[in-house]
């Protein structure tokens, strides 16, 4: 936990760097981001700790010895297996409630984290947004006693519409605010302000006009009470896929699901109507064409244009061209929507299955290193530690890349968040077989009986044939 806590840190040093935070919220968010690691960190312990749990008592021949009392190795698992099967369904409930609740903390606290004294977080030379306002700045150079003089400034301003029509460009900038307040107050000097004119007609729009104005000396005041660090922790977000128990999940797939089929019904019937087959649907009541109607010459549609006059048949060709240039440009338009669609839906089937699978991992997964360090008979954080991590990592690296591949829809989204498990239940099993019998992991003796045995099968098989 301690090694994924400090990739958390890592991770997120350049949100919190120059942000002023002090170490109490670092703290906070970091409490909070914890139960987020539970699903990675959970197996791992599980495999590590019944490796080194059962391979330290093989290799202290205590297997031996309760063998010799008669106590089998599963009657010497059975009070682990009562222990992992409780571990296993407070997990799922842990995942179903605390996990969530976290995830909407630490998701929220980390937004206001990185929103909160953009003052002190203007970087030279790249643009800064400052959150929650509608302005861009950058500026080449800061100075002077506490960085308050700028020189070349250049502010991008959205107006209401969220378009980027208004640039200041000044030489020299002074931030003139004082320390704690919420207003950024900057005062510009010997600069240009350019703006573009939306024209109400699309003639005067075609012009393209603008207007330019220069200045000696220009105040902007921006307000950043919304930004005051005094209530980090507001809940301005609580409903991605992650903040969401398994009830709220399953209703939200639901809401998706029929929201989807909406839009692509509506995209299917915009599409038919365009190409004036309107009764070719659902209607089987509405009246069909006879074959006579549609081809009374019995030839087929490059003939039938034969019928018509050349130019007319350019003008059918190219109405048909520019309908399906027409649906392609409609189509092309909604594929982005349609896919974020399909994702967002494929995240949640996702998030909603690995809540059942988290727990039916860690089970599983203790019947992979228990058995293994019975049969390894080596305790300790060295062997074990390298299987352990071997054995995990190829379990994680599945699990990541079945969920890409959920997440635009390449594979099913319930497969994918069960495939990393299902393939350990096998191992599982085996690896319990062969310790239950006392036998190696790989037994060289037993595998080269079978190849003798096979070939001496074939080569009197051959014998008897040539008789």
């Amino acid at each position: 936990m301690l090694i994924f806590i400090f990739q958390a840190i890592w991770f997120f040093i350049d949100e919190w760097a120059g942000k002023g935070i002090d170490l109490l919220i670092v703290g906070k968010f970091l409490v909070y981001y914890s139960p987020n690691l539970i699903p990675m960190v959970l197996p791992l312990t599980v495999l590590l700790a019944s490796i080194m749990t059962f391979g330290s008592l093989a290799e202290n021949y205590e297997f031996a010895a309760m063998k010799a009392s008669g106590i089998s190795l599963f009657r010497a698992m059975r009070p682990l297996i009562i222990f992992i099967t409780v571990l296993s369904i407070g997990t799922f409930f842990f995942a179903n409630s605390v996990i969530p609740e976290a995830e909407l903390k630490s998701y929220n606290l980390r937004r206001n984290i990185a929103q909160a004294k953009p003052a002190l977080a203007i970087t030279e030379g790249i643009f800064n947004n400052i959150p929650e306002t509608d302005i861009n700045i950058k500026v080449n150079d800061k100075y002077g006693d506490n960085d308050q003089l700028l020189s070349e400034v250049v502010i991008h301003k959205l107006t209401n519409g969220g378009l980027n029509n208004q640039v200041v460009k000044s030489k020299e900038g002074e931030l003139t605010s004082k320390k704690g307040s919420n207003y950024l107050q900057l005062v510009l000097k010997d600069g240009h302000f350019y703006e573009d004119i939306q024209g109400k007609t699309i003639s005067a729009r075609r012009k393209v006009p603008f207007a330019k104005a220069y200045f000696d000396t220009y105040t902007m005041n921006v307000d950043l009470s919304q930004l005051s660090n005094d209530n980090l922790e507001k809940e301005n977000v609580s409903n991605t896929h992650k903040m969401l128990n398994a009830r709220e999940l399953d209703v939200a797939i639901d809401s998706l699901y029929t929201d989807n089929r909406e839009v692509i019904s509506s995209l299917s019937k915009s599409i038919q109507s365009r190409t004036g087959f309107t009764n070719i649907d659902g209607d089987h009541t509405a009246q069909r064409p006879v074959k006579d109607t549609i081809d009374p010459t019995g030839k087929s549609i490059p003939e039938l244009m034969e019928f018509y006059e050349p130019w007319r048949q350019s003008q059918i060709v190219d109405m048909a061209k520019n309908n399906m240039n027409s649906t392609k440009r409609s189509i092309e338009a909604k594929r982005s929507d349609i896919q974020r669609r399909i994702k967002l839906l494929n995240v949640h089937f996702l998030s909603l299955h690995q809540k059942f699978a988290l727990p039916i991992a860690c089970f599983i997964l203790f019947f992979v290193g228990a058995p293994l360090g019975a049969i390894i008979r080596k305790g300790g954080l060295g062997l074990p530690m390298v299987l352990a991590i071997a054995l995990f990592l190829t379990y994680y690296f599945i699990g990541i890349f079945t969920k890409n591949y959920a997440e635009d829809g390449s594979m099913d989204p319930v497969w994918a968040s069960w495939v990393s498990t299902l393939i350990m239940l096998p191992l599982g099993i085996w690896l319990t077989r062969r310790a239950t019998a006392d036998k190696a992991v790989f037994d060289p003796d037993s595998i080269s009986e079978k190849f003798f045995n096979l070939f001496n099968f074939i080569r009197k098989k051959d014998s008897t044939e040539a008789k």
